[in-house]
């Protein structure tokens, strides 16, 4: 059995005798998941236990080299026979040239050379060799997701699924082998052009039935076997596939198994199935049924070069079935993925017992591939099978009817699935998802199917979002939207859509998408509703402006404010839209010299709390998150930040509740981290880095753990917490660097804070290498006095720098307030009046008065005041009394820096502590 590439990964720590958990750890999965992997691994490799799994995995390494990944290809089920000239010189192409495409009919053997091939090569490639079956694909446009779920990647936010693959291999050195290409020729060929532009390191070795048609293209054109030389190659495959079956074939027939060979005009596929039927023809019944069945199909729609040899193969093949078998293999041809015999039975409309002896006498003459596993018996039809079938299903008058059973057992299956639960939802889906959209790819063009399609695109965006396939998800819900057949409905599907476009932070197309559903809405004659949306899409131009490529003019927004104000009327959700946008709207114009103290902050206040009210009498809690996320934003303008962490706690327990759709997911995302961030700001060290674990291991983000971890990594660095930083950090930069090194303003803080915790470790190494990174964000005002401030300061005064650490801090809060009232003033006012103590500042008292002042109600920082004031007083016994204070609030590192600034044993003790914690114990003074 394949398997997958985490599965590999697991194999490889296993091999390393990790634990579960630490592979979770290692992998950032869950300890479940682990464990669920390694259970698999214990059945694909039939192997006892995990000692001898972790054999396997050491044996797999001695085969191909401890520096040199694993090449992630299939597991040939049958030997590779012959081709050595083939597979020599298709290797020096590939040496010489980036882009192959190993071209030939159906049949000829194309993937089993590129696999072997590849194989050969993999040592070449120090990131591995990937392969990618494209034969599920019917879609161009799905090229790129394809390849992602193969190498494991997902999409990252601001990019489509192409833009991150390539940043995904952008610096890698590895070869991608694409698998039949034909059917999604023009995809593969856009997909390649920016893939190897992107990626200079990279080779594609790609098989087709016709040429992609790209300049960079070097073209192989895989021969048939060879009919000539002392023991060719076609012969030696007859003979090795019918003595494998138990028939051994005797040198004398030798001459008479060419001549069949010649007749199948050298052929792999066709040769295979003749040698598979050996057992009940024999040579002489073969010879005799070539005479008429084994011939190219003549006055077919589809019949062409690109086929004749293939068809001619599985015709004769067909032609030796039972009535009832031909029928069944055309009706299972729907199926485009591995299918039990339950479902055939559904889609062929026959009895299942009837159908399940059916499939096993097709499975036995080669024209289905079997797969028997834990869960039930799956079969296959190869792809030329599968295209043979559908055309008789054409030619028999069956098709539609057919196709309009396959498609209502999709329709089921995606309501089981959206019904089910449980660790084997994923794997479920993603072995129907090529089923799903072959049947909605056929609907979607027969009005007669409308109604399904549909209700199919809607499942299937909703299951896609569930399987975090965001961008998939978006085209599903606009393609839902575009097949419903009332405005109203098409409305619906459109919101939908633009809340997952704000997941993938894709601004533009919430804006465009929330535009189409007031469009929409207007049309069904629901003025009210289009009003809503016509707010919404201006409210998202201010909340999300950080997400848009081309964000709409503020003329253009406000004229969509009075266009939903004029609409409105007396209609809750209506109103509660506009009040959001007049507030978001508002607060978006203060400036660097708004007096947070003027009427114009108190009406936006309480215009943020009537939008509050508003939105919570509509019951959506997606709606009041919006509100409360303005609300938060203005209580921290005003300076209240006990005020804005109580709105963000109030704003995730709300979602924490709510029903999971993709605008409570979206809202959901944001406001964790808001809460992490407002509890950064009031000293709830323990609750910040709560909701900051909750943000960095919620599955939308699996694969942008820069944005996942960016918060987490502050509140730990603040705590003290060294392990916690060194590991999300891996994380943190390794996504980052796939994701293409974005310069995101809500990144800065985590990488200052790395940067500070590697100084607090005395790496100057490492500080120096985040430093480097961090050059790469500018210079933002918040750096400067926000956050920067407070990570510089807390490092100088750890090296006892105490007058620079002054120095740093030099601005008086009431100039730089506009800049670190959001998180960062209780922290900023804390640590300057330590410095102002450690560094025998003349006016030291006078500053503590007004600090003690300002930090009141923030434990860390209030109990950094406290022990200022104390060391200024020389009361070592006061001093002390803030250990259990930092310790209460979490944050191990003051409390270990406070027994160091008491000198003496407590001295002893609080090296101690920061070496517990993996930080140096710096300078005191």
């Amino acid at each position: 059995m394949d398997i997958s590439p985490r599965e590999a990964e697991v194999l490889e720590l296993v091999g390393e005798h990790l634990s579960n958990a630490e592979i979770a750890a290692r992998l950032f999965i869950s300890v479940r998941t682990a464990e669920s992997h390694v259970s698999a691994l214990l059945r694909k490799l039939d192997v006892p236990d995990r000692r001898a799994l972790a054999g396997r995995a050491a044996a797999g390494r001695r085969a191909v080299g401890a520096s040199r990944p694993v090449p992630v290809l299939p597991a040939p089920l049958t030997s590779f026979v012959g081709r050595a000239g083939e597979r020599a010189e298709l290797a020096g192409v590939i040496g010489k040239h980036r882009q192959v495409t190993a071209v030939g009919p159906g049949g000829v053997g194309k993937t089993r050379l590129a696999l072997a091939v590849a194989a050969d090569a993999a040592g070449a490639f120090a990131d591995g060799v990937w392969f990618v079956d494209l034969v599920p694909v019917t879609d161009p446009g799905m090229v790129a997701d394809a390849v992602a779920a193969a190498l494991g990647l997902g999409e990252q936010p601001g990019r489509g699924m192409t833009e991150s693959v390539a940043a995904a291999l952008a610096d890698r050195h590895a070869l991608l082998v694409l698998d039949n290409c034909e059917q999604v020729r023009d995809g593969v060929a856009l997909f390649l052009e920016r893939l190897l532009a992107a990626c200079p390191r990279v080779a594609v070795l790609a098989t087709s039935r016709a040429r992609l048609m790209v300049p960079f293209e070097r073209v192989y054109a895989v021969p048939p076997l060879s009919l000539s030389g002392g023991e060719p190659d076609a012969v030696a495959l007859f003979k090795e596939r019918a003595t494998a079956i138990g028939w051994p074939l005797d040198p004398p027939l030798h001459e008479h198994i060419r001549s069949i060979c010649e007749r199948l005009d050298g052929m792999a596929l066709s040769i295979e199935l003749a040698a598979a039927r050996y057992p009940t023809l024999g040579l002489d019944g073969l010879t005799a049924a070539l005479s008429h069945p084994l011939r190219t199909l003549a006055g077919g729609p589809r019949a062409d070069d690109r086929h004749r040899s293939v068809r001619a193969a599985v015709d004769w093949s067909h032609t030796l079935l039972e009535p009832a078998d031909r029928e069944l293999l055309r009706r299972v041809s729907v199926f485009v993925a591995p299918f039990t015999a339950a479902a055939a039975a559904e889609v062929a409309g026959a009895d299942q017992g009837v159908v399940a002896d059916g499939l096993a006498r097709l499975a036995e003459q080669s024209l289905l591939v079997v797969r028997a596993s834990a869960g039930a018996t799956e079969y296959r039809a190869l792809e030329t099978i599968r295209q043979y079938g559908v055309e008789r299903l054409a030619e028999a008058g069956e098709l539609d009817g057919v196709r309009a059973r396959h498609l209502r057992w999709c329709l089921a299956t995606a309501a089981g699935l959206a019904a089910a639960t449980g660790t084997d939802w994923r794997p479920r889906f993603d072995a129907a998802a090529d089923d799903l959209r072959s049947a909605l790819a056929w609907a979607a063009d027969r009005p007669d199917h409308r109604a399904d399609a549909h209700d199919l695109a809607r499942r299937l965006a909703e299951l896609a979002f569930t399987r975090n396939l965001v961008g998939e998800s978006q085209q599903r819900y606009e393609q839902a939207a575009a097949l419903a057949g009332e405005p109203a409905g098409a409305a619906a599907m459109l919101r939908h859509a633009a809340a997952v476009a704000g997941c993938r932070m894709h601004g533009d197309d919430m804006y465009r998408l929330h535009r189409a559903a007031a469009d929409a809405a207007r049309r069904s004659g629901d003025t009210a509703r289009a009003a809503a949306d016509l707010a919404t899409a201006a409210t998202t131009v201010f909340r999300f402006s950080g997400t848009f490529v081309r964000a709409p003019s503020p003329d253009e927004t406000r004229a969509l404010i009075a266009e939903a104000r004029g609409h409105a009327g007396d209609d809750p959700a209506a109103r509660a839209a506009v009040a959001l946008a007049e507030a978001a709207s508002v607060a978006d114009a203060f400036g660097a010299d708004q007096d947070p103290h003027d009427d114009a902050v108190a009406r936006t206040l309480a215009r943020a709390e009537d939008a509050v009210e508003l939105a919570h009498r509509t019951g959506v809690p997606s709606a009041e998150s919006a509100a409360l996320d303005a609300l938060c934003a203005v209580q921290s303008w005003v300076g209240d930040a006990f005020a804005a962490a109580s709105t963000a706690r109030r704003r995730v327990t709300l979602l924490s509740s709510a029903q999971t759709t993709p605008a409570v997911t979206h809202e959901l995302v944001q406001a964790l981290g808001e809460a992490a961030q407002t509890g950064i700001g009031v000293g709830d060290l323990p609750d910040a880095r709560r909701w900051a674990r909750r943000l960095a291991d919620h599955p939308s983000l699996a694969e942008v753990g820069h944005r996942a971890t960016s918060w987490q990594l502050v509140a730990d660095a603040l705590a003290g917490e060294a392990e916690g930083v060194l590991t999300g950090a891996v994380r943190f930069l390794d996504a980052w660097r796939r994701s293409g090194s974005p310069v995101w303003p809500e990144l800065e803080p985590a990488v200052t804070a790395v940067a500070m915790v590697h100084g607090l470790r005395g790496d100057r190494d490492a500080r120096h290498e985040w430093d480097t990174i961090l050059e790469r964000f500018g210079s933002s005002p918040n750096r400067v006095h926000g956050y920067g401030a407070v990570f510089d300061a807390m490092l100088l005064l750890h090296d006892g720098q105490a007058p620079r650490a002054l120095e740093r801090l030099a601005p008086e809060p009431g100039d730089v307030w506009r800049w670190v009232t959001w998180i960062w003033l209780h922290w900023y006012v804390a640590l300057r009046a330590e410095a102002t103590v450690l560094a025998g500042s003349p006016d030291a008292r006078d500053r503590l008065a007004d600090a003690r002042e300002l930090t009141a109600g923030n434990p860390v920082a209030g109990a950094i005041v406290e022990r200022a004031e104390a060391l200024l007083d020389g009361d070592t016994e006061r001093s002390l009394a803030t250990v259990d204070a930092f310790d209460a609030a979490g944050c191990r590192y003051q409390s270990a820096r406070t027994m160091l600034l008491a000198g003496g044993d407590h001295a002893v003790r609080g090296t101690a502590a920061l070496n517990a914690l993996g930080l140096a114990p710096g300078t005191v003074r």
